[in-house]
């Protein structure tokens, strides 16, 4: 397998269900990646080995999904100035508010790109890392621009029940 150019890190194999979209985008865009638990809460050092060594590695983003407190995008980003997009994950009490908010309202100079809580969220960060990968890469340039056209043809296709006219 090619080096992973993507990194689809979440804090717990119970983000999985929300993070394997990101895996599944990038599959399907034949993207190297990898998928990794790192916990910023119970494997600290591990998570933070992970930042420092990401980008001589030969990751050029990092897809962070985190729940609850959702300290884990923010605290990677401040380890790496690789572009780190984040993911809330959806959490039991809050559906994802608590998430949304942790990793949104990062203080000003450690930035990370927020998305979405769940799997559109997931989604669109794997589509936003394949966009900035694209920028260097022709040929994944014109996959994502016959990606677009696809959805607007599926759009244009789609039909209402009887029921509904």
């Amino acid at each position: 397998m090619d080096r992973p150019a993507v990194s689809v890190v979440m804090g717990s194999s119970s983000d999985w269900h929300i993070m394997q979209h990101a895996a599944n985008i990038l599959k399907k865009f034949c993207i190297p990646h990898e998928t990794i638990i790192v916990s910023a809460h119970r494997t600290p050092d591990r998570m933070f080995d992970y930042a420092e060594a990401a980008h001589e590695r030969g990751i050029k983003c990092i897809i962070a999904g985190a729940g609850g407190a959702a300290h884990l995008p923010g605290m990677i980003a401040a380890k790496t100035t690789l572009p780190v997009l984040g993911v809330p994950v959806t959490s039991k009490h809050l559906q994802g508010i608590d998430s949304l908010l942790s990793i949104v309202q990062m203080p000003k100079g450690v930035p990370v790109a927020t998305f979405a809580i769940g799997e559109a969220g997931a989604v669109n960060a794997a589509l936003f890392a394949v966009a900035m990968l694209a920028g260097e890469d022709t040929l994944l340039a014109e996959k994502l621009d016959q990606f677009r056209k696809d959805q607007a043809a599926s759009v244009a296709a789609m039909t209402l029940p009887e029921s509904c006219i």
